[in-house]
């Protein structure tokens, strides 16, 4: 059994995927509390739903692109027998984690978005930095920036630990940072980043769910 917040279809709205019709599997809890969170509706309830279950709501929907997303979702051991059943039946499927966990156990095939909490987030430490050491070449680092310090420490980073081996996305925290002056930073830095946008919150709004 695994505890389920929501299954939804909608377009994937961030990472190089952006604009792909997609499924979602939104996992119930988080070991992070960052201070910009989005989805502070994971932390607690959802519904336990077998693995079956999960992958028959999936294949209802018809689309072959599925992201596993929470919360955190490899906080939840059956997370990773999920990830490999929907590999062995033809999905491919991209995974939105916070970092904090390790990655070893997740299945090769599938695609890691590795979110490496910026200081504005407040989870700075929690970063396992021994996951880079396992990302795989189509795997994408993301680092959601809050202010100019935030845009620095990652911009740093990237060049400290050669980054830029993968896509790496810069992503401004939703209502306290445009997209121009980031984008004006990267011009002027020549960041080997990519800007994003989350495109599901311009379509729909900031605060609907399932979507």
């Amino acid at each position: 059994m695994i505890r389920i917040t929501e299954i939804f279809h909608s377009i994937q709205g961030e990472s190089s995927h952006a604009g792909r019709l997609c499924v979602f599997v939104r996992l119930t809890g988080c070991n992070l509390r960052c201070r910009w969170c989005d989805s502070e509706y994971t932390f607690t309830g959802g519904e336990k739903l077998s693995l079956d279950d999960v992958l028959a709501r999936v294949n209802a929907y018809g689309t072959k692109l599925v992201e596993i997303t929470g919360g955190e979702p490899l906080a939840q051991p059956e997370a990773f027998d999920l990830i490999h059943r929907l590999l062995d039946d033809g999905y491919e499927v991209l995974i939105e984690t916070s970092g904090s966990i390790d990655i070893t156990p997740v299945d090769r095939r599938a695609k890691l978005i590795l979110d490496i909490k910026c200081p504005g987030s407040g989870e700075v430490a929690k970063n396992r930095w021994a996951n880079l050491d396992d990302l795989r070449d189509h795997d994408e680092l993301k680092f959601v920036i809050a202010d100019r310090a935030d845009y620095e420490w990652a911009r740093d980073l990237i060049a400290e630990r050669d980054l830029s081996r993968w896509t790496v996305l810069f992503s401004p925290v939703w209502g306290e940072l445009d997209l121009k002056p980031l984008a004006e930073w990267m011009l002027a830095d020549r960041v080997p980043a990519r800007l994003q946008t989350q495109l599901h919150k311009h379509i729909w709004g900031a605060d609907v769910h399932g979507v």
